[in-house]
């Protein structure tokens, strides 16, 4: 199955790879939580420091149930964390496959200062999907579905690639 990158989605939908971005970073380092597939089928959540860049979406996870998860079922689903002054909010979700180029490990472990001596193992998250909630004014310009009596503007983007 072929599946979208984060640069894939993000060259489809600049706006709205944009909007997830800030919201993502709304704090400096990227703050959001991270659902995974426990084995016995159950979701689990856990807050991540997710990381985007242009060559992609990203995020360090030390030796964990979570990565557990994510190595033995690599679906997931990211969500923001909230701001202080809305309820705006992020969500991608697709699949996480550890990044197995050493020279790709090394340049972000590099960027991003992950420590050196914690076991931890590198993610990329592809892209089956991404949307914007937006609960706010401020949205105008931005292509969207009215949602309801609260002026809730959505806008969503599907992998065309993808079941």
């Amino acid at each position: 199955m072929v599946v979208a990158s984060w640069s894939e989605f993000a060259a489809a939908s600049p706006s709205l790879a944009e909007a997830i971005r800030a919201l993502v970073h709304q704090y400096g380092p990227g703050l959001g939580y991270l659902a995974t597939v426990r084995a016995d089928g159950g979701p689990r959540v856990h807050p991540v420091a997710p990381v985007i860049t242009d060559e992609g979406l990203f995020c360090f996870v030390i030796d964990s149930p979570k990565r557990r998860d994510l190595e033995r079922d690599g679906r997931y689903a990211l969500h923001s964390f909230p701001p202080e002054d809305n309820d705006d909010e992020a969500y991608v979700a697709g699949r996480a496959r550890p990044v197995t180029d050493e020279a790709t490990v090394d340049r972000l472990a590099r960027a991003l200062h992950a420590a050196p001596h914690v076991d931890w193992r590198l993610f990329e998250f592809t892209v089956d999907v991404a949307m914007v909630a937006r609960h706010s004014s401020g949205a105008a310009g931005v292509r969207v579905a009215d949602r309801g009596p609260d002026r809730t503007t959505t806008q969503v983007w599907r992998d065309p690639a993808a079941r």
